[in-house]
């Protein structure tokens, strides 16, 4: 039978620990409520856009995407996972990193051996890993999700445009974490560069809509390709960030729940040993009492 002393410290502790995930759930949902908005409401403009995109290059013809469109052999490799910079969330982060590393075995094995596969890691829990592991890392940025707007992703998204444009790489990958609602994060892999624009076809069905294109197809399709590609990367780390919160809203509630199973059981535990205690007293008075009489 546990000490009292030990059960009704162990009471204390769980209690504490109760409160602490029980505030961390409701701060997880208040940041998770501004990240859904932000990622709700950039899905519509991100689709649009990237619509419009591969409509105006089915239109333009081959070769109008320009240096971003160009195919290369995948030879020198860029992959991108996407993980937070805190923990517990869950299987969160574990989900991209072992994600990341499948992806690497099954795909780009090849490259990892020529020394021609890189990582840069957005996140402080996927930098540890991967360096910690020894992989060939770019560098990595874990300062993004302090302060998450489009103005700061630009900055980066610029310069792996330009690590593309310059035959750095070959191929750049997103591994991350797609915001579904709350409770669902939707594990995906996701191609940055080179951008997938549609061949033209003649035979394809026009729209009724006659558009007016100034200065032309090619000079706006230039223009739009790099911005499109901008706001898709600000749209994977806002999905990212809304699936972070929601991940960790989830863990604390069950954390949480937990918690409270282990209080009951605790006290349980607890009124059962006072209970043996009490019993155990009384019996040694009546036995004492007992012993006098005869």
């Amino acid at each position: 039978m546990p000490n009292l002393k030990e059960v009704r410290t162990r009471i204390e502790s769980v209690n504490s620990t109760k409160q602490i995930t029980s505030a961390m759930k409701m701060v997880a949902a208040s940041k998770l409520r501004r990240a859904q908005n932000a990622i709700i409401t950039m899905r519509p403009y991100a689709a649009k856009l990237h619509d419009l995109m591969k409509n105006l290059s089915a239109q333009a013809g081959d070769g109008s995407g320009g240096q971003f469109s160009v195919v290369r052999q995948a030879e020198k490799v860029l992959i991108i996972p996407v993980t937070s910079n805190r923990g517990l969330c869950g299987a969160f982060n574990a989900n991209v990193t072992r994600a990341t590393v499948r992806l690497i075995n099954d795909e780009y094995k090849t490259q990892l051996g020529n020394g021609t596969l890189q990582l840069f890691c957005i996140g402080k829990k996927g930098d540890e890993f991967f360096r910690n592991r020894k992989y060939n890392m770019l560098g990595s940025d874990n300062h993004l999700f302090d302060n998450l707007t489009f103005s700061n992703v630009v900055v980066l998204a610029n310069r792996l445009m330009e690590d593309y444009t310059a035959e750095k790489f070959d191929r750049i990958v997103f591994v991350y974490n797609k915001f579904k609602n709350a409770g669902t994060q939707e594990l995906t892999t996701e191609q940055f560069l080179p951008v997938d624009l549609p061949a033209r076809d003649e035979n394809a069905v026009t729209s009724d809509i006659d558009y007016i294109y100034e200065p032309g197809k090619e000079q706006i399709l230039n223009e739009l390709i790099p911005k499109t590609l901008k706001i898709q990367f600000y749209k994977v780390l806002l999905d990212s960030f809304a699936s972070e919160h929601g991940a960790r809203m989830i863990a604390m509630n069950k954390a949480t729940d937990n918690a409270s199973d282990l209080i009951k059981e605790l006290k349980l535990s607890y009124n059962k040993a006072r209970q043996a205690a009490i019993t155990k007293e009384i019996l040694e008075i009546v036995g004492g009492a007992n012993a006098l009489n005869g």
